[in-house]
């Protein structure tokens, strides 16, 4: 359904979600496309050794569209730009934006990790790929120094993870050779940044779940935009400052051709204590875009005018579980 977009709402005017519900060592010669390079893998108080790396090479990338602003007819939706701290790549690309088989990334170059990443969905041809052990890769786009890698998730009893922000299953959609070519592309450290083991359970989980199911249930199109909140007193540990949360942006049409835009927080900062290693569980909110703006520096145009919370000048609410979400 084309979106009218003559249509804007506050919060009164939203309507609550349906749930529905789904359970969901590098070795050897280096897969085509990519190539091992050897680096100087140097934890904060230990001796430097040098490892071996996986990187992509730039010429790998010729051919992918990335992030399609005008992927949802008749609403045309620009991928955000920081104004400044971005990482352009050295090696091919255009421009500071990483384009990837149906999502794209942009890079801090302060933070050596994704500033915002942007994929498309399209639920009429999604599809579903085992996940293997898909080794974590370097875009070769990029220095591997411009980049954060296993150096942060070395060794045992790491309480970080590796956070895809482009969730793995949703760009995988379209022929076979498009969707499996999505399915590697994920595992770029340029869509990762450090999260708490615990960052995609419960509510957020939950909400991830429900956009890509749903997108598959009923044929939709949809637009996500995920990122970190950088602060000026984020810890840092290993060297990488650690983002305290995260937003997420999702943009559909309605049944009735409404166009909606909602934001997401996932944030610990209330109950994170210490870094060495006392972590409460997440905490996820709706948020209005405009804070998510405010709080990132991100510009995310006319998707406010389709936001209830941004339109009603309300910040964010809690959710305890997804019948909480307003569309």
């Amino acid at each position: 359904m084309r979106p009218d977009l003559t249509k804007t709402v506050d919060a009164a005017g939203m309507r609550r979600l349906s749930v529905d519900t789904e359970t969901e060592g590098l070795e050897g010669p280096a897969p085509p496309g990519t190539e091992w390079q050897e680096i100087d893998l140097g934890l904060e108080g230990r001796r430097p050794r040098t490892i071996r790396v996986l990187v992509t090479k730039p010429e790998t990338f010729d051919g992918r569209a990335g992030y399609r602003s005008d992927f949802i007819p008749g609403w045309d939706i620009p991928m955000p730009i920081p104004g400044s701290d971005v990482q352009s790549p050295r090696r091919g690309g255009n421009g500071p934006v990483l384009r990837y088989e149906h999502f794209s990334t942009v890079q801090s170059k302060s933070r050596r990790m994704p500033a915002v990443v942007a994929v498309n969905i399209d639920g009429n041809k999604s599809r579903k790929i085992t996940r293997t052990s898909t080794p974590w890769r370097f875009d070769g786009r990029l220095d591997v120094a411009d980049q954060i890698g296993d150096e942060v998730y070395a060794e045992e009893k790491n309480v970080l993870d590796r956070g895809h922000m482009v969730r793995r299953e949703d760009p995988i959609w379209g022929d076979p050779a498009s969707a499996s070519q999505a399915n590697v592309d994920t595992f770029h450290f340029t869509n990762s940044c450090p999260q708490i083991a615990r960052v995609n359970q419960r509510t957020w989980l939950g909400l991830e779940n429900y956009i890509l199911l749903n997108s598959r249930n009923e044929d939709l199109l949809v637009s996500v935009f995920t990122g970190p909140v950088f602060r000026s007193d984020d810890m840092k540990y290993r060297g990488a400052p650690i983002p305290k949360s995260f937003f997420k942006i999702v943009a559909i049409v309605t049944d009735n051709g409404r166009p909606s835009a909602t934001g997401y927080e996932v944030s610990q900062e209330e109950e994170l204590s210490d870094l060495e290693f006392v972590f409460g569980p997440y905490k996820t909110y709706q948020a209005s875009i405009a804070s998510i703006e405010e709080k990132t520096g991100l510009n995310f145009g006319d998707l406010k005018k389709y936001d209830g919370f941004s339109v009603s000048g309300r910040g964010r609410v809690e959710l305890e579980s997804l019948e909480s979400v307003h569309i």
